[in-house]
């Protein structure tokens, strides 16, 4: 699955619990759909304690499907679905739906 989103990109969550929060892409999992977010879904993992680690309760972030985030447009500040256009040159660029910026 292609997803329109990259790592590093500043997204807003559009559904769940952590609606209305922002945050930056972690990881991507295209072929599941989902991605990561930092500071966004945030759940109580159980760990075995190990010879260098000790166990005990862990909170971590967790993938959320990639329909439940918009990327934040870095010019208008507003989450958007950025379309897919392609330059002269032949390269795919993503372009701002609401003020027609690229954003790279």
């Amino acid at each position: 699955m292609k997803l329109k989103l990259r790592k590093k990109d500043k997204v807003m969550v559009i559904a769940g619990k952590d609606k209305g929060k922002t945050g930056d892409i972690l990881k991507l999992y295209p072929d599941e759909g989902r991605v990561l977010v930092g500071k966004i879904n945030i759940v109580t993992k159980h760990k075995k304690p190990r010879q260098t680690e000790p166990g005990g309760l862990q909170k971590m972030e967790a993938p959320i499907h990639y329909s439940n985030v918009m990327l934040l447009c870095p010019k208008c500040e507003k989450p958007v679905r950025p379309k897919l256009d392609k330059l002269a040159t032949g390269e795919s660029v993503r372009i701002c739906r609401r003020c027609g910026e690229t954003i790279l």
